[in-house]
């Protein structure tokens, strides 16, 4: 005999009945900061290494491409080669560390077996989901707050911010864009063949032929719509916007593309995990 009472029955869940019938903050937190120390543990390795190499990017197109005085033009504004290339190439890195880390994290808990210390916890779907893509988003900032450095110190470089919102706005969605990828590939992914391949003829093609190192406006007709119709496209003249204050693309056309498509990305993805498509199984 105790003298321990009963819990309230307004305590008391049935089978299936979530007890935390709101937003399970703390366990969201928990899982976002799991994510982040993953990432940060080799940092050497996930945040400086692709710093140096995208700088690396930087002066070998500047020394081999761009001289002393070779400019791009867009709209009427002639560019100087290394300020036009500075911005693709911050974005770039953060969108392939922004997918690398997505697509990592559920992938390698099915292959060693860990995948129930995801599907176990109180988190609802939607809230696993934010964690994921919330970790890939941050490795993605401080990626790109890297090679902004490493830019800002290089001498001939100007990454000075013109419109510091389109920065950030564009930086946010397009990571978010490849984080929610990241997911979808993980989820579907069997092995780490199969995300290799996804980065490197999905990922990186689609990247590297965006406008990075040129301006569309230079290309025939037939290239620049295979251009608009590259999703990367709007997000790095998006972003190169925030620098530059000028864009080869309608920047509010661009926001309402990706939006739209992080928007059918992640309900994909939440339906996905939701029905335990080859993760339960």
């Amino acid at each position: 005999m105790t003298d321990q009472s009963p819990p309230p029955e307004s305590m008391i869940a049935g089978p299936g009945v979530p007890v935390i019938r709101n937003v399970n903050w703390g366990g969201l937190w928990t899982l976002y900061v799991k994510e982040v120390r993953r990432f940060f543990k080799v940092q050497l390795q996930t945040v400086w290494a692709p710093a140096v190499t995208t700088l690396l990017f930087l002066v070998v197109f500047t020394v081999a491409l761009g001289g002393g005085g070779r400019t791009v033009t867009l709209g009427d504004t002639a560019i100087p080669f290394a300020n036009f290339l500075a911005p693709g190439l911050i974005v770039m890195g953060m969108l392939q560390n922004a997918f690398a880390n997505a697509s990592f994290s559920l992938l390698v808990g099915k292959i060693q077996g860990t995948i129930v210390d995801y599907l176990m916890p109180p988190l609802s779907t939607g809230e696993l989901l934010a964690a994921l893509c919330g970790g890939a988003v941050t490795r993605a900032f401080c990626v790109g707050a890297a090679v902004w450095l490493a830019m800002a110190l290089w001498p001939g470089v100007s990454v000075t911010p013109a419109h510091f919102w389109a920065i950030l706005w564009f930086g946010f969605l397009g990571s978010l864009f490849l984080a929610l990828m990241g997911v979808l590939t993980s989820i579907w992914a069997e092995k780490f063949d199969h995300a290799a391949a996804v980065t490197n003829f999905v990922v990186a093609p689609l990247a590297l032929l965006s406008g990075t190192f040129y301006s569309v406006d230079r290309l025939s007709p037939l290239f620049q719509a295979i251009s608009h119709a590259n999703p990367f496209f709007y997000i790095i003249s998006g972003f190169r916007y925030g620098f530059l204050g000028v864009a080869d693309s309608p920047i509010l056309v661009g926001s309402a593309v990706i939006l739209a498509l992080d928007i059918a990305l992640a309900l994909a993805c939440y339906a996905l995990l939701r029905s335990g498509w080859k993760i339960k199984s």
